[in-house]
């Protein structure tokens, strides 16, 4: 996969929507364990053993993915797999479970560290553009990883998993974060590393669509959008 690939700008971009898990950094250790300690806690909490639980969770994952491919049509009718709060949802997990148990397990100090590259991108970006993140991750956990990152201050707007107790890709999160940014969804752009979970949604509402593959494609976000 490239490090950038545009699917779709306005004419005339006004708002920025963003990601951050393997989208504001890559860290492949990090992302896989934010996964398994959920699993992990799933199966102790159910009393099942790991690869029991696992196959659970991805065997609910292509279940949400088949129930929205259902009821989609356009970009979201080409989702593949739904987000791992999604999944729990569907195996009992209430979303504001899972966000408590994101919050005891999830250390982005313990992976992150700031990033000088990142920040000058996003420093270009944000004289031009007004930006929102929009995470999977509770409130608290995104803006530490922001902090982490060494960017937080240039994020004021951040929609967590706790903000509506709902998970990307639901519509209303996109939405959601183009009013926040003060701009109407056919000027927004979502940035993302996953094609059904980050940009499917945005195309078929109109908004633009940048898939990433890491940080290396929002270093270069600037020569698309400057």
């Amino acid at each position: 996969m490239e490090d950038l690939q545009v699917f779709s700008l306005p004419a005339q971009p006004a708002g920025l929507i963003f990601d951050i898990d393997s989208t504001l950094y890559k860290n492949t250790a990090y992302q896989r364990e934010q996964v398994d300690a959920q699993i992990r806690h799933f199966a102790r909490t159910r009393g099942l053993p790991f690869d029991q639980a696992l196959a659970m969770v991805e065997d609910a994952r292509r279940r949400y993915a088949m129930q929205q491919r259902a009821s989609a049509s356009g970009n979201e009718g080409k989702m593949q797999k739904s987000s791992l709060g999604n999944a729990l949802t569907l195996l009992g997990v209430p979303v504001a479970e899972s966000v408590r148990w994101r919050i005891e397990l999830t250390h982005p100090e313990d992976f992150l560290q700031p990033d000088p590259e990142l920040r000058q991108a996003l420093e270009r970006l944000a004289a031009r553009y007004p930006f929102c993140v929009l995470t999977n991750n509770p409130v608290e956990i995104g803006r530490r990883t922001l902090e982490t990152l060494g960017v937080s201050d240039l994020f004021p707007r951040l929609i967590g998993l706790d903000t509506f107790f709902l998970s990307k890709p639901d519509r209303r999160l996109f939405l959601a974060a183009a009013e926040e940014c003060g701009v109407p969804p056919e000027r927004a752009v979502s940035v993302g590393d996953r094609f059904d979970v980050d940009i499917a949604v945005p195309l078929d509402l109109g908004m633009g669509g940048v898939l990433v593959n890491g940080v290396c494609g929002v270093y270069r976000l600037p020569d698309v959008l400057l």
